[in-house]
This record gives C-alpha cells, structure tokens and sequence, in this order.
C-alpha cells in the first residue's frame, strides 16, 4: 500500500464565477464554523458532540491543503498519537514544518470521525508548499506549526469574565466540560467583537493571515460548488469570524492570493511526543500540560481521582510512601479547593495543591518530578510501517525491528557487552548513526563496572525533531550504511586533520571498512602537510584508540600504522622547538598534549611501536636539563623517563628543583609537572617525600602563598584513600622524631594541635586524632 508523498502543489481553488455571496444566498448550503483551541479536550468532545448533531457531508480542518493525500492513514492500524504531518523542502530538507495533533486535539478528532464516518474530509488551510515557501531556513516544529496569534484573545475574554487568568479561564469553560450546550456559537461572537476591536498587526502578519483566511474560503467555496449542503469547518477560534457566511467577495480573496510563492515539498507522518506540545517548549500553539488533558479526554469520569492515584502509583514507583488513605485525603482537600474558588470541577491547579500538600508532603523535588512525568507526559507516538518516508528512515526502522531497538520518548540505557554478536551489532549502528549526526543515541556513562573495553554504554531518548535530521540525512544515502559511508567520504575530501582522525576511530567502531583506505590515505596526506605540532599531538590519541578497539572487534587495523608511525616521527621532531619559551598557561596546555601522546603510544603493543616508545623517550631525554624549557614541562618530562626507569639521579633532581635560590613560582611548578597523578611516589618513595617536605616546611610565610594554589592543584588530582596513605607515611615519620624529640616535648599540650591536623589529613579519630603513641602511624 502507497501513496504519493509529495502532495499537490495546489493552486488556491477556484472562486465560482458569480460573487460568493450571491451564490450563496440562491443556495440552501448550510456552513457552521466550529472555532476551537488547538490541543484541548473539552474542545474536541465539544466538537465530536456537534458533529455528531449536524451530521455534515464535508469537513473541512485547519491544516496543509496539500497533506490530503496523507489524511487516510490517520485511522490506519498503528498510527498512535501524538503525531505530526512533517512537510519539507525537496532540495533542501532543513526547511521543514510540523503540524502537531494529540488523541485530545480538535482537529485529530474531526478528522478521525469523519473517516470512521465515511465522510468527506479535507485540510483547507494554506498549503506547505506556500507555508515553506516563504522561509528560507528551517522552521522549528515549535515556531510553524501554527504561530502565536499577536494578541491572547483568551485573555482578554477571560478578564471580560471576572478571571486573571485565562488558562483557568477556558479550563472552567470548555475543557472541563462534560455535558452542556455547545460553546461554539457563542465563541464565534466573541471573536467577532475581539476581531473588530484588535490593534491593526505588523504588515508581513497581515499578509500571512489574510492569505490563510482567504485560502480557507476559498476553500469553501469549491466545496459548495461541487454540491455538499451540509459544511463543518473547524478552525482556530481566532479565524472563525472570518470564515461564517456570508463570506465576501471572491475576487478580493483571488486577489490577497495572487502572487503566493510556492516551493516543492514533501509531507508525511511522524511520531511526536506530549513533551513537544507543551508550551514551555517553545511551541507557539503550546498547552501547559499535555498529560493532564490526556487524561481529561481518556477518563472523563472521575478525573480527580483517577489522576491522583495515578500520581500516587507514579511516586510509589520512585519509593516515597503513599498510602490509600493519602489519596482519600488528597481528593478532598482538591474538591475543597474547588469549592472555595468558585470552579465546577477540581483543576490541574488544584489537584496540584493536593498533590503538593498531602502526597508529596511540601516535597517541591516530588512535585517537579509529577510535574515533567504526569502533568507535561513523556508519551510517544507511533506510525504504520507503511506510511511514505524516505528511504533512510525505512531502512532505520528494519534495523531497529531486527535488533529490538525502541523508539521512546523517555531515556533508556543500552550497556552492550561487544563479545556478543547481537549487541556488536547494536554498537555498529549507534556508531554509523553518530556519523550521520543523529544524536537519538549517544553515548554514556554507566555504573557497571567490569568487561573493560569489551563494554560500551549508550543512552538513547527520541525527539521528534529527529525526524527532520533524519530527512536532511537521507542526502547522503538510502541505507543507514550507505549514508554513512558517504558522510565519511565526504569528510576525506575536505576535513581538517581534527575532523579526519575523529572519523577514523568512528568508521572503524561503525565497521565501514570501504571508506576507511579513502580516509586513511587523506589523513596520510593532511598529516603529512600540517605544520602545527599540536594538531598532531591532538589526533594521534584517537587513532591509537581506534587501533586498539578495532583490535578487540576483531577488525583489520594495521593499515593505522604507517599512519600513527609517520605522526609519531614528525611529533618528536618538533617537539624540541615547541617547548621553548612557553609561559605557565601554554605550558599547561602543551603537558595535556605529552600526556596524551605518552599513553597514546603505549597503546601501540608491537614491534614498530616500541621502536616509536624508544624515540618518544629519547627526545624526552634531551629537554630535561634545557633552562629554556618551562619548570612544568620539565618536571613532567623526568616524571616519564622515571616511570620508564631511565632515570637514575631522581632523587638529586628533585633537590635541585627545589634548592634555594630557586624562585617559589619555578618550584611549584616542577612540583606539579612530577608530582600530578603520582600518589604512588610519595606512598612508596620515602626519599621523594622527604624532599618535598623539606621544601614545603622550608617556605617563608610570602612564598607559601604564592605557590598554594598550584600545590593544591597538584595534590587535588590524588584520591582520598592516596592522599591518607601518604598522611599515614608522614604521621609514621613524625612519630619516629617524637620518639627521639628527649623529655624536652610535652605530648599532652600537644595533643589538641596534632588531633586538629589529623581530621585536616583525614585520619581517623581516637589516641593522637590517630597519630596514637602505640601504633606511629594512623589508624
């Protein structure tokens, strides 16, 4: 089963050839306008009563004329609101629009009912082929679907009413509504009258709306000439003024179309989410809480006490205790509210009083949390496999069904373990949907410990605007793999060097081994011509992950190797000219990048690459005693050569580092360069930490000011448990001077002081603040 996806690229119908009003007044058509509030439910079940009453042969909604092709599927098997008639550029598929509908809008209702019906029914509203036409940038699902109109007539209606605030308002008017006459006769005069009295609005709003209105009677009129007598239109309240009959002149409606640019385009249907329809997402036709007026519409009985069990059942799930006894409780306190403020029935306001006072006992965090879950709603919608897309998406949807992967509108955590097949498989498609930009799925951190590189952990939570990033995507390919092998070799073509490596550890996790020679062999070449160091130094890290995580896939990397060898060469060449003269913060900058290099070639486990590690440390070996080098850079440089054990004179490189007549700036600096990430050296080495507590006990009352921030710094990258072993070394060392201190040294006076310095070191409480007599050392 098909249909065609581009739409008609129609024409504004044509106006009968007398004057619509004289037609109109020959004829016994009947034309009743229902003017409703996008989203609501008591203006749908308002509506679907109307309906039902007038029993119409057409119905015509506010919707993209050129979307009626698209209309059929909305009772198909599968289609699950909320969801979107998503309209985009052929060409230039970034300028996009939505069309929005929920189970409770209006328009989803009219539409479905005539449908199950079999009535006739079609959009009368401008065209997405004039609606893009007039952007030359994409146009955000919240910003098009249907703009905010320049004044809030809700608000002055409500106000007229003796309500400050119009939500309240229309909530106690329409969307409460179970029962009663129909609103809509009444909505339309007072439109009227706001209509006429409303300040004359911006030029270019002008012109888009009265092309909307003129296009919607337009739209009328054809109806009435192809013979249907009994015509629903439903329509923004804000425009059913202009819609009712008479309607005027045809010709001055030809004329404000006249002229309308148009543009090809494309519609289809795509899921959307309660998320996206509230108003403090941007969306200009918002509602304040999607999920409590799903929940009006589907439990129309009871809603109070439905919902708060329902927040009750919600809460529960998160570990708070809610009795039964609390909802009881919460439901009174809600009709009491009710009662005291004069409104029919208990409102979202009030039911949010009660769930703030009884079941969240004042709890704002519990309140928030109801809030995002249950008032605003994370439900997606879904669509029939069938329904017209794009190639890419299609092919998206198969993988997803195969690997059972769920499209939702909530966050969930994919922790795959690449020993198995299925979830390797899982990793191939997240890492391709990456290349494509498609951030659905990211990824993520994980508490589970354990599998090493063999663990990747993924996050993934659908937008709808995903779909439009999924149609800009479908530029490059009709499958997930084809697309993204396409991105790749267009990033060969013309990436920076940053660019290049980055994609070459993502095309070997995304296994596209046909991109990957194309992409190796620009690397190769944008390597080789690349004069700044540092760029090197930054892509180097990923390409010996990316060797060494293709290895655990089993993936063929050796062809990495030339390209890593080549980089390391150039690195270490450069790197004598690179340190020189380097103030504090470029040095810094430059230590990240060693470091980097440094683990980077450990990674490469062969032959060649020890030959590489030789080299690297080599070069390290010749900065160490240059004056011209940075005390950071240098520090740090002895630190690896000692790490490797090529060093021997250590300990005497330490004192010098730290002798007198060497500034207190230059000596913190070293201090960092060795010292960082090195807790094992002081834990173990008894001459190092001697030295260093030589030199900071040393430290005149200026100099330990000066270099307190930078030793902060160095000993902040030490973990609790480190930095009280090194304590315990210390209090062990200490208590071997008390020992030897003679009778000069009263321990009990200083007692207060040594108990004051252990909680400052962490150590544990008791005897000496745990620097005890009997044990030397902490407890």
């Amino acid at each position: 089963m098909s249909l065609d996806l581009t739409g008609a690229i129609a024409s504004p119908p044509a106006a009968p050839a007398a004057e619509a009003h004289e037609s109109e007044a020959r004829s016994e058509a009947q034309v009743e306008v229902y003017g409703i509030r996008h989203h609501g439910p008591g203006s749908a079940r308002s509506l679907v009563a109307a309906l039902e009453h007038y029993r119409p042969d057409m119905v015509l909604i506010e919707g993209p004329a050129d979307a009626d092709p698209l209309l059929g599927w909305s009772v198909a098997e599968g289609m699950e609101p909320p969801l979107a008639l998503l309209a985009y550029a052929v060409g230039e598929p970034s300028v996009a629009a939505f069309w929005p509908y929920a189970v409770f809008s209006p328009e989803w209702q009219a539409l479905t009912w005539a449908l199950r019906h079999q009535i006739a029914v079609a959009f009368c509203d401008l065209p997405a082929a004039m609606t893009l036409a007039r952007s030359g940038r994409r146009e955000s699902a919240e910003s098009r679907a249907r703009r905010p109109e320049r004044i809030d007539p809700l608000a002055t209606l409500a106000a007229a009413a003796g309500y400050d605030d119009a939500e309240r308002w229309w909530d106690d008017v329409v969307e409460s509504r179970l029962d009663g006459a129909s609103p809509f006769p009444a909505l339309v005069e007072a439109m009227a009258e706001l209509r006429g009295d409303a300040a004359d609005p911006d030029q270019a709003e002008s012109l888009v709306e009265a092309r909307r209105e003129a296009y919607m009677r337009q739209t009328i009129r054809a109806s009435l000439k192809q013979g249907r007598r009994r015509i629903a239109v439903v329509c923004g309240a804000w425009h059913a003024p202009a819609l009712t009959l008479p309607l005027p002149p045809a010709s001055t409606d030809l004329k404000t179309l006249r002229g309308t640019p148009k543009r090809k385009v494309m519609l289809t249907w795509v899921p959307w989410t309660h998320e996206r329809l509230a108003s403090a997402s941007g969306y200009g036709a918002g509602i304040t809480s999607p999920g409590w007026y799903h929940h009006l519409w589907t439990a129309p009985h009871q809603p109070v006490v439905r919902w708060l069990t329902k927040v009750a059942t919600s809460l529960r799930s998160k570990d708070l205790l809610v009795s039964s006894a609390h909802v009881i409780e919460a439901v009174r306190l809600a009709d009491t509210l009710a009662t005291l403020r004069n409104r029919p029935l208990a409102g979202l306001s009030e039911v949010t009083d009660a769930t703030r006072a009884v079941l969240c006992e004042g709890d704002e965090v519990a309140v928030r949390f109801v809030t995002e879950e249950l008032v605003v709603g994370q439900a997606l919608g879904a669509v029939n496999d069938e329904v017209p897309t794009v190639p890419l998406e299609a092919d998206l949807t198969a993988r997803c069904r195969t690997l059972r992967i769920r499209r939702e509108g909530f966050p969930r955590v994919h922790d795959l373990d690449l020993r198995k097949p299925y979830d390797q498989e899982r990793s191939k498609l997240f890492h391709r949907l990456r290349l494509l930009e498609l951030d659905w799925i990211r990824p993520a951190e994980s508490g589970v410990q354990g599998r090493g590189t063999f663990r990747e952990t993924w996050q993934s939570q659908w937008r709808p605007e995903f779909a439009v990033a999924l149609v800009v995507a479908s530029v490059w390919g009709t499958t997930v793999e084809a697309a993204a092998s396409a991105k790749v070799t267009q990033v060969a073509e013309g990436g920076t060097l940053a660019e290049l490596t980055a994609t070459v550890e993502r095309c070997l996790l995304a296994e596209l081994p046909e991109v990957l020679g194309r992409l190796l062999t620009a690397l190769s070449a944008r390597a080789a011509v690349d004069a700044d160091v540092r760029h090197l130094m930054d892509a180097l890290p990923a390409l010996a992950r990316a060797r060494r995580y293709g290895d655990v896939r089993g993936t063929d990397t050796s062809a990495l190797d030339t390209v890593c060898a080549a980089m390391v060469l150039r690195i270490c060449s450069a790197l004598p000219q690179v340190v020189s003269g380097l103030d504090e913060a470029e040095a810094t900058e430059l230590r990240r990048g060693i470091d980097a290099v440094n683990a980077a070639i450990g990674l490469l486990s062969d032959v060649t690459s020890a030959e590489l590690h030789r080299r690297w440390l080599e070069v390290l070996a010749t900065l160490i005693d240059r004056v011209d080098v940075n005390g950071q850079l240098v520090g740090r440089f002895v630190r690896l050569l000692f790490d490797a054990e090529l060093l021997t004179d250590v300990a005497d490189r330490v004192h010098r580092a730290l002798s007198y007549g060497v500034p207190a700036g230059a000596k913190a600096a070293w201090v960092d360069g060795f010292f960082a990430d090195g807790a094992l050296l002081l834990i173990h080495d008894a001459v190092l930490r001697g030295l260093l507590d030589t030199w900071v006990s040393g430290l005149d009352e200026q100099e330990f000011v000066d270099v307190l921030p930078l030793v902060r710094r160095t000993f902040g990258t030490f973990t609790p448990s480190e930095r009280r072993a090194i304590a315990g070394r210390v209090a062990a060392a200490d208590r071997t001077l008390l020992d030897n201190a003679g009778p000069g040294l009263d321990l009990e006076r200083a007692q207060p002081a040594v108990a004051t310095i252990a909680l400052i070191v962490g150590a544990a409480s008791g005897g000496w603040g745990g620097l005890s007599t009997g044990s030397g050392g902490v407890a």
